[in-house]
């Protein structure tokens, strides 16, 4: 049975790089893959950014009440007319992995369309994602992938003291802030009204509490 997999981690864990790396590999053995995202992440617009420098484009994008499950089968038929032709020993290729970026900001019911696809459609899924947001709090997406995925990996990153960093500090006009949206993405998008840099740093359980005066959550 095919299974649905979790890669997690905090900001700058290495998450789009291990996922590229992840196709890379499939296709070295001659395999297709199909990566997408949420639409709503619109960084890098239809790419997938590593911060190493690596960008590949995806191939599908996943509106917020788009049908994940549907939008896969649309490009996995797409993929296997493309082969029809070729002359292959086996006939068309078939998908042997869909990728998944920016996991958390998919919606619970996307994330069970996921779990259809590795279980009743025998495709492995693989999806990578942060688990919290900047206030502490569980990403839907994330809450409903740690329910139910077959299987869960941490990618681990560093703080800026050494210790293991577990949580996402939001960082406008270079100072920590503790109120605003939870998704903010575009630069200034904090849920103000502030033109300010959005930016992120990974931080552990003390320097976290530090910056935010003991607040959690």
């Amino acid at each position: 049975m095919a299974k649905l997999y979790f890669r997690y981690g905090a900001m700058n864990s290495g998450k789009s790089t291990a996922l590229l790396q992840a196709a890379y590999n499939y296709e070295e053995r001659g395999q297709h893959v199909l990566l997408a995202k949420p639409e709503i992440d619109t960084k890098g617009a239809s790419e997938i950014e590593s911060r190493l420098g690596v960008t590949r484009q995806v191939d599908f994008l996943i509106a917020p009440d788009g049908d994940a499950r549907a939008l896969f089968a649309e490009h996995r038929d797409r993929m296997r007319r493309s082969t029809e032709d070729e002359l292959l020993p086996a006939g068309p290729v078939d998908v042997a992995c869909l990728l998944i970026d920016e996991a958390q900001f998919l919606t619970p019911s996307q994330i069970d369309d996921l779990f259809r696809v590795a279980v009743e459609d025998g495709i492995p899924v693989m999806a990578y994602g942060i688990r919290n947001d900047f206030l502490t709090h569980a990403f839907p997406g994330s809450a409903r992938l740690l329910a139910i995925a077959h299987s869960l990996e941490e990618l681990k990153t560093i703080c800026r003291c050494g210790r293991k960093a577990v949580f996402n500090g939001r960082v406008v006009g270079g100072r920590f802030v503790f109120d605003g949206d939870q998704v903010a993405i575009d630069e200034g998008a904090d849920g103000s009204s502030s033109p300010e840099l959005t930016t992120y740093e990974s931080l552990c359980g003390t320097c976290y509490l530090e910056e935010s005066g003991g607040r959690l959550g």
